[in-house]
């Protein structure tokens, strides 16, 4: 029988010992049982498992090892006295395991979950009504755990899906109480829902139930079954009903098809899951499952088609997806007949009688919608065409039987079993070529202390394993670690090792942790810091050191010299493993090592001193030196490989144009090519007529050659004799072959055969021959010396004994044997047992030519001391280069910061003059103030979601004209109901408690009672006091009170802040706007003298180091006499730069022609087409002249179209912008233009940088003075603010002084704040300035501040709100009691004003201080105040709107008002929760008809 494989996810822990961490062979786990498994269960709190096998429940630890068993079987009760376990569920909250078998039909019983030995409670008395799962084996049973509620207790349940079998219940789902409760015995259903029974339908539905689960309190049940009797085929459904419903009335199912045409109809196995961060995107980027966030949950579903086994497939449902597919099909039978768009959606599966339902529309709250209603005595389901369907991720041959899935660095896995017991693991991710491919990855074994395993296990087997789902340690370098493409294994770059990134220290940092499909891995281009020290005098301590560097580039020094402390130069050691100059010259040419033939050396270029002429780039390499050949010895017929070792032999493999070998040709192996220090050719054959020895010569590209100092000979070994001459026919016999020239080639090299079959051989060593070597000791008890080297004794016979000699000619061991000096190569080996010595022969040494040995050494020498020598010279000359560089750069810096000096006092000077025109302007009243029904509106409501199209700002209501006044009247008695402080409180209360009730949604709601109450802001005021004590009071006692007003996270903050900027409107036209406003001009005016980039949003004078223009741009200001055609013959003059773009022109035009008209009201920029007036040419940004570069279009200037100063240009108002558009030939080429290539630039292209970076190949003094210049453009910064000051400052003491008017709304609040701190001992001095920080500077000027189009009618470009943005942190940090330490890692706008901001602190101080010693605001004159700002103002505001968008809340959260009104003594005296009812009864149709 074949093997079925299920599969179980978890997350265990446990204790693994480093040595066991770091190996990477863990053995795989096993547990074998006696009978046959059919079930298993984890418990998630202690890792311990429980199989339900045949008679037998077995409890495992997490390593799989048994800690207990009980046994369930055999007991007489039916045909089968197996009883296996059908069910197995973990019930935590007691501590009990659910056992549910076939025997009895069924039974259950629970056992301890510590010690499954232990049996907690078992009857088999109750009946028939105990009876959970099947006596049938085919009979699939799920189960989830819930809980019940009735009469104010609560019980654990856990609900059970089951098919039928023909003795059992006809209930499909039922739900089981796990005690007794008056008549309700354990294990009894509790639920008699006649709605989810088969009978008598049991031959049309066969139902398979695969899977159950819990989510967010609904229940659901996997399944399949057939559509009806006259089609056998079986279809997926999922099923819900909600956690709480006690009828079942909710249980609606939903068909769920596979592949295409439904392929794969029938399900095996599900799991839900998180898609992962990666997944999520790729479902929503393909379109077909709707949007899907990465914690949202996912039904991964495996199934097959009925007629085939050998077919499988995976698909995917986002449960968001099945909720409202499910709604729609239950709204479809509630409201519309059964039908959506008209075809029929709705089935009724278990009922006789379906024409009864879905036949008239039922009015059903939302609650009905989702959780049912006793409208309907049977469950909903949905029409094959309405199935919800999914393309398959994957398709697998063979039957898969199990799915697991988890989500691992924002990566999915899925693991697959199928029929045959193999077990996939699938990596779920996107390619750009394929929506959903998959990586088959392998799975060996376990190798940390946190992972991810899987249990296997076999249905009708015997056998239980756990498997390791990641194999990382198997991986000792990064590119075989990334070329897994496991998202459970990555490079820890620190730790040098193949891990997971939990296990990786520090994988949080930047490239600290590598995993990528691309199979990068790192490469080392610097290191940081340069240096890497190590103390000597620390004994055993490991230096640091970098593994495996690439290039091998590493500083070996970084020390001061005598210029300043500061002032440092830095060594690099480029000679360090480029020992040659091939090896140098294939060095990374960034790193700048160049070989300098003067010192014979690799060396850092500037420390090369050549000739002009010579290019140390270009300088030829020396002829390739031979040092060494392995083997030196070959067959005369040669077809044996030999190694040249040696120096300067090519950089590249094709750089080696021949090689000789003794003068015959060797022919070269490029595959084993090392760069410059070996060469691997085959050797030819050699005619034996001629020499047999000779030199090796290498040819390299540019005709140098290299000649070898040592010998290479042909020659054929000749074997003479065999120990022993016989042995078994088996083999296994060792042999020597004792001979001359045997030591011929390498030991690769020598196939040894005897009579055709081969010989393996072992050893080539030296033989000693004598007798009663074995007689007298052993191979372990011998010593052998060749001289005064000890060798190791390989073999140990009677007469033979073999060592293996010395590479290299030792010395004699003892004096006479040195002395004598006939043969100077000749040792004599030795043998040495216990205290007696044998001399035992001779060994000769070939003879070499070692003369070169003593002209190497004077070689070698005497360039280190000239290097040496160099090297000194260079440094002392560097140095004083060096330091006149210095010099020369100080010089520069004070020419610098006396050009900045002078431009910001010019530029003041100029701007002052220039701005006596505005304040001429202003001084007629020409402020552009806002009414304050725009101001409201923009303050209140701009920010919403919908922005200026919010139903607030536009007061549109698509109300019917029939149904207005029945609308007006409901929202006066609402407006008369939300006028109740009991009803209001409770009104806010209760929304906060909703957990849907977001920020954003607070915010708003907020805005909107300010406006419904506006009328009464005495009354408004009274309800945020009351709320704001309650506030004050949660923060002082259970949280940080520092915190409080800090952001809008309860409806009161943003009351309070909407209650300021009531208050405070008038203030801002009588004292604080002309300051602000001429603040927002001079930037303007500022921003606007220089070049601004019109697409990167950059200006060249600016505040915020972000926004600046880091590049010099040639400009100059013209002067265009603007005639504005159809008003008149008037010109006026307008002054504008020739690197302006047209669009930018057009703007200036229109801010000076119109400037005594607000922004609103002046025509737009796209309304407008302008022309010399010479040639009448429309001038536009983009058309068919605009100049390209490469693949990037420039956007026309006015230099581009050659504009001279003092030209005339026409302005004409477009009156149909798009007709004329359509129709103007020359615009359609500026279309065109567009289309052709969106990738458009104004004055800095982004490549640029980079393109001018790869160009130059310039000095490196050249390269760092431009990074200099880069840097200087920062000082802009402070010229701009240098020329603003003024402004600044005018407007911060506007705001900030106590001595002039006080709004009477500060006073009072700062004064209640003062009043409630007294009540409160942990409140200090510090909390209460931030909380009056909190509520005035940050919820009211900040805003303001920060978007002066709130309080005046103007345009804010993002450039000067990048400005504005500056100056408003820095009133924030005004405002703040905290300390600023700086240093030279602070943000330049933090700097800017580092100077200001302590006298900035101390007007804020002295502002608080100010208001403190005031006299009082009374509430009487508060009220009165407040009073006749509604009497002004309320008449303007759009109140019905939010009277109407304030009931939506209301209808929203209807149930939980009641609820709220019903607990208040106070509502129900004043029988607020009736009328309540009323004015809802009066506008239920209204949602009907919006």
């Amino acid at each position: 029988m074949a093997s079925w494989v299920s599969l179980l996810l978890f997350l265990f822990c446990q204790s693994i010992s480093r040595a066991q961490e770091e190996s990477s062979n863990i053995p795989i786990l096993e547990f074998t049982s006696e009978t046959s498994i059919n079930n298993v269960v984890q418990d998630p709190q202690t890792g311990r498992i429980y199989l339900g096998a045949v008679n037998t429940i077995f409890q495992l630890g997490p390593s799989l090892h048994l800690e207990a068993r009980a046994e369930t079987g055999p007991k007489e009760d039916a045909r089968t006295c197996t009883p296996p376990a059908s069910l197995l569920l973990v019930h935590p909250s007691n501590g009990s395991l659910i056992v549910c078998g076939s025997r009895y039909r069924g039974i259950c019983s629970l056992l301890n979950l510590t010690n499954v030995e232990q049996q907690l409670y078992y009857s088999d008395s109750k009946g028939e009504r105990t009876y959970v799962a099947s006596i049938e084996d085919n009979v699939n049973v799920v189960g989830v755990m819930s809980t019940y509620s009735k009469d104010g207790h609560t019980f654990s349940v856990f609900l059970v899906g089951k098919g039928y079998g023909g003795l059992d219940s006809t209930k499909l789902i039922s739900t089981r109480i796990l005690q007794d409760f008056r008549e309700w015995v354990v294990f009894e259903s509790i639920i008699e829902a006649s709605t989810v029974q088969t009978t008598p339908f049991v031959p049309k539905y066969l139902h398979d139930f695969r899977h159950a689960f819990k989510e967010d309190g609904f229940v659901y049940f996997l399944f399949s079954r057939t559509l009806d009797g006259t089609d056998n085929k079986n279809l997926t459904f999922v099923s819900r009903l909600c956690e709480d419903d006690q009828h079942y009335y909710s249980h609606t199912e939903l068909q769920l098809n596979c592949g295409p045409n439904n392929r794969y109809n029938k399900v095996q196995a599900a799991y839900v899951a998180s898609p992962g961060k990666e997944l999520a995107r790729v479902m929503t980027e393909s379109g077909t499952y709707g949007k899907v966030v990465p914690w949202s949950k996912v039904l991964f579903m495996v199934a097959s088609p009925d007629e085939d086994d050998n077919d499988s497939a995976l698909c995917m449902y986002p449960l968001n997806a099945i909720n409202e597919r499910l709604v729609d099909i239950i709204s479809a039978c509630y409201s519309d007949s059964g039908k959506i768009s008209g075809y029929p959606a709705v089935d009724i599966p278990y009922s006789s009688k379906t024409d009864e339902f879905c036949t008239s529309r039922i009015a059903v709250s939302a609650s009905f919608m989702s959780c049912g209603a006793d409208f309907l005595p049977s469950p909903l389901a949905s029409k094959p065409k309405f199935a919800l369907k999914a393309n398959s991720v994957l398709t697998k041959s063979g039957l898969l039987t199990a799915v697991a899935v988890a989500v691992e660095n924002d990566h999915t896995i899925a693991f697959l079993g199928n029929n045959q017991g193999e077990v996939f693991k699938v990596h779920l991710t996107a390619e750009p070529d394929e929506p959903f491919p998959f990586k088959m990855l392998h799975i060996l074994c376990c190798a940390s202390s946190k992972v991810y395993c899987l249990i296997i296990f076999h249905v009708e087997m015997l056998q239980i394993t756990k498997v390791p789902v990641q194999t990382c340690l198997q991986k000792k370098d990064c590119q075989s670690c990334v070329e897994l493409k496991d998202p459970y294994c990555g490079w820890c770059v620190l730790e040098g090792r193949c891990t997971r990134r939990s296990e990786c220290r520090r994988a949080e940092e930047k490239n600290g942790w590598l995993w990528s499909p691309r199979q990068h891995c790192v490469k080392i281009f610097s290191f940081h810091p340069p240096n890497l020290s190590c103390k000597k005098t620390q004994k055993g301590a490991k230096c640091p050191q970098f593994e495996n560097p690439d290039p091998v580039l590493i500083p070996v020094v970084f020390f001061s010299f005598g210029l300043t402390p500061s002032h440092t130069v830095t060594l690099y050691n480029c000679s360090m493993g480029r020992e040659d100059c091939s090896l140098c010259k294939n060095a990374d040419p960034k790193y700048r090592c160049v070989w300098c033939a003067k010192q014979k050396a690799c060396v850092y270029e500037k420390l090369c001193t050549t000739q002009q002429t010579e290019d140390p780039y270009n300088i030829e390499c020396p002829d390739p030196q031979i040092t060494d050949i392995i083997p030196r010895f070959g067959p005369m017929r040669g077809g044996i490989s030999i190694t040249i070792r040696g120096s300067n032999l090519g950089i590249h493999k094709e750089d080696i144009k021949s090689i000789t070998v003794v003068g015959e040709p060797c022919i070269h192996q490029e595959e084993k090519y090392s760069v410059s220090t070996s060469v691997v050719c085959e050797i030819g054959s050699i005619d034996p007529m001629r020499g047999h020895w000779g030199q090796v010569e290498v040819e390299v590209k540019g005709g140098k050659r290299g000649t070898s100092s040592m010998y290479f000979t042909y020659r054929d070994p000749i074997p003479e004799a065999v120990t022993p001459a016989r042995g078994p026919k088996a083999g296994g016999t060792l042999i020597t072959i004792s001979g001359r020239f045997l030591d011929t080639g390498s030991k690769d090299d020598v196939q040894v055969t005897i009579g055709g079959v081969d010989c393996t051989v072992i050893t080539v060593a030296l033989s000693l021959q004598g007798r009663g070597f074995s007689k007298a000791m052993t191979a372990k008890e011998a010593q052998a010396f060749v001289g005064d080297v000890s060798c190791q004794v390989n073999t140990l016979q009677d007469d033979k004994l073999f060592l293996d000699p010395p590479s290299t000619p030792p010395r004699a061991r003892s004096r006479r044997h040195r002395r004598d000096t006939r043969f100077p190569l000749c040792v004599y080996p030795q043998i040495k047992f216990g205290k007696g010595e044998w001399v035992v022969g001779s060994v000769q040494y070939e003879n070499k030519n070692d003369s070169s040995l003593y002209i190497i050494i004077p070689a070698v020498i005497v360039p280190m001391l000239l290097i040496i020598a160099i090297s000194v010279y260079c440094y002392r000359r560097k140095s004083q280069q060096a330091e006149r560089e210095y010099e020369k750069v100080k010089h520069q810096l004070e020419n610098l910061e006396e050009s900045v000096r002078d431009r910001c006092k010019k530029e003041f000077t100029d701007l002052m003059i220039e701005m006596e025109d505005h304040t001429n302007e202003l001084s007629e009243g020409r402020i552009p103030f806002l009414d304050y029904k725009t101001y409201t509106d923009r303050v209140f409501f701009l920010p919403s979601k919908d922005g200026a199209n919010d139903v607030m700002i536009t007061g549109k209501l698509d109300i019917p004209e029939a149904r207005r006044a029945t609308v007006t009247q409901a929202l006066n008695q609402f407006s008369n109901l939300l006028n109740s402080k009991t009803f209001l409180i409770n009104f806010i209360r209760t929304l906060e408690r909703s957990h849907d009730f977001n920020a954003r949604a607070k915010v708003y709601f907020a805005s909107l009672l300010t406006v419904a109450l506006h009328g009464k802001l005495e009354y408004y005021t009274d309800i945020m006091r009351t709320l704001l004590l309650e506030l004050m009071e949660e923060y002082v006692h259970s949280k940080n009170p520092k915190l409080m007003l800090r952001r809008s996270e309860t409806v009161v903050e943003r009351m309070l802040c909407n209650w300021m900027s009531i208050c405070l409107y008038q203030f801002l036209k009588d004292s604080a706007g002309e300051p602000l406003y001429k603040l927002f001009r001079a930037i303007k005016h500022q921003i606007e003298k220089g070049p601004v980039d019109a697409r990167v949003k950059k200006a060249k004078y600016t505040l915020n180091d972000t926004g600046l223009l880091g590049d010099d741009v040639e400009y100059s200001v013209l002067t265009l006499q603007v005639l504005v055609h159809g008003e008149g013959p008037d010109v006026t003059p307008v002054k504008v730069l020739n690197c302006d773009t047209i669009s930018q022109v057009k703007e200036k035009i229109i801010e000076q022609v119109y400037r005594n008209l607000p922004y609103s009201l002046r025509p737009k920029v796209r309304q407008c087409h302008w022309r010399p007036g010479s040639t009448g040419q429309i001038l536009s940004d983009l058309d068919l002249t605009s100049q390209k570069e490469g693949r990037w279009r420039r956007i026309n200037t006015l230099a581009h179209y050659n504009v001279r100063d003092n030209a005339t240009l026409v302005l004409s108002r477009v009156l149909h912008p798009q007709q004329n558009y359509d129709q103007n030939q020359e615009n359609h080429e500026e279309r065109n233009a567009l289309l052709e290539d969106d990738k458009v630039f104004h004055l800095v292209r982004p490549a640029d940088e980079l393109d001018e970076i790869k160009s130059k190949r310039g000095s490196i003094k050249d390269k760092s003075m431009t990074k200099a210049i880069t840097e200087i453009y920062l000082t802009r910064l402070l010229s701009v603010k240098g020329t603003l000051q003024q402004f600044v400052d005018d407007f911060f003491r506007s705001v900030l002084c106590s001595g002039a008017v006080v709004p009477p709304a500060v006073k009072y609040f700062f004064d209640f704040l003062d009043e409630q701190a007294l009540k409160h001992n942990n409140v200090d001095e510090e909390t209460i300035h931030i909380w009056k920080t909190n509520s005035l500077p940050l919820r009211f000027w900040v805003n303001i501040l920060k978007n002066p189009h709130f309080i005046f009618d103007v345009h804010v470009s993002e450039v000067v709100d990048a400005s504005l943005s500056v100056i408003a942190q820095t009133f924030m940090d005004a405002c703040t009691k905290s300390e600023h330490k700086l240093s030279r890692d602070s943000p330049s706008n933090k700097l800017l004003y580092a100077k200001e901001i302590s006298t900035y602190k101390k007007m804020v101080d002295d502002y608080y201080k100010g208001i403190r010693q005031m006299v009082s605001v009374s509430d009487q004159d508060m009220n009165t105040h407040l009073a006749e700002v509604s009497r002004s103002h309320t008449d303007k505001l759009n109140t019905q709107v939010a009277l109407h968008q304030l009931y939506q809340y209301a209808s929203k959260y209807y149930d939980g008002i009641i609820a709220s009104l019903d607990e208040d003594p106070a509502a129900q005296s004043k029988q607020l929760t009736l009328r309540l009812q009323q004015i809802a009864a009066a506008l239920e149709n209204k949602v009907t008809d919006l």
